[in-house]
């Protein structure tokens, strides 16, 4: 039950983060407030480590562990981050819904894994569901919601990407530090871009930000970040990565939800049927797996 109980909370923390997010971009720049979040996240991190008196693997074992940093959250976030200026974040956490799909993919062509003409079948029809929520019934900015849907969904396949490769480092190293590691790693190198958007557009007056905006954008780095991404891949040291990324279909039952209740948003009809879609070809790829492969049970 503990398996279960860290990947509903990592979709939990990505669904109400990405709202929050979504909010406070009103107010920052996206490469200033994911420079933030993962300041806040880098921080609670390692002052984790530090209360728990974790130790921290030889140098000569973490170096390419912790470069997958630059994947996910770095490169991964920050594109999707600007996407989810251009868009909604309903939108946002519909398409992230589409990541278990993109990870059973990888899955095999990377590890290697079996996949049947049934998994093809519903993939396929995810990604119907997945267009249709990106770029259907779209407004008169329409070209840049579906610019920032595009991006969003560039997003989702280099995280994909993380997540296989980490998959196969979680089980030989304390999720703790792995993601420590990592997100300072990305923390560096969205510090060394920053400056791009600095002189394209200078730093508004961070000063002038009221106190409670800050909050809320420290917060959504403690949950996006560190939370989301320590759950997820303490989870990832039970199960495949295959049957990992089925929970992340559970992102809209918080992220939608959210969006309605603090933000007003709003789907259209047809970007309901795309979403529909999109969580039946999940949830069949979930009882396809069980029936094909070892049930998530045993991984208990």
């Amino acid at each position: 039950m503990q398996f279960m109980a860290c990947m509903v909370l990592a979709a939990a923390c990505w669904g109400f983060a990405t709202v929050i997010s979504k909010g406070v971009l009103t107010y920052f720049a996206p490469l200033t407030l994911i420079v933030i979040q993962l300041t806040a996240s880098t921080v609670f991190l390692w002052t984790a480590l530090a209360a728990k008196r974790a130790r921290i693997p030889p140098n000569h074992s973490i170096f390419r562990p912790a470069l997958l940093g630059l994947l996910s959250p770095g490169l991964a976030d920050t594109i999707s981050l600007i996407g989810l200026s251009m868009t909604t974040a309903s939108m946002s956490t519909l398409i992230w819904d589409f990541q278990p799909i993109v990870i059973l993919v990888l899955a095999v062509l990377i590890l290697r894994e079996r996949i049947t003409r049934r998994l093809g079948a519903v993939s396929f029809l995810a990604t119907v569901g997945v267009v249709l929520v990106a770029g259907v019934g779209l407004n008169a900015q329409g070209h840049n919601i579906l610019l920032g849907n595009l991006l969003t969904l560039l997003g989702v396949f280099i995280c994909s990407t993380y997540f296989v490769l980490t998959s196969r480092i979680a089980s030989t190293m304390d999720a703790l530090p792995l993601v420590a590691l990592q997100q300072t790693v990305s923390w560096v190198f969205v510090l060394a871009i920053w400056p791009t958007e600095l002189m394209q557009s200078p730093a508004q007056n961070l000063l002038a930000i009221s106190p409670t905006v800050w909050f809320w954008a420290i917060m959504s780095g403690v949950l996006y970040y560190a939370l989301a991404f320590w759950l997820y891949i303490r989870g990832l040291k039970r199960v495949p990565a295959s049957v990992a990324g089925f929970f992340i279909n559970l992102l809209p039952v918080f992220g939608v939800s959210a969006a309605y209740i603090f933000l007003g948003e709003r789907l259209t009809p047809i970007q309901w049927v795309g979403a529909i879609l999109i969580l039946f070809a999940v949830g069949s790829i979930f009882r396809l797996q069980r029936a094909d492969r070892t049930p998530v049970t045993a991984y208990i």
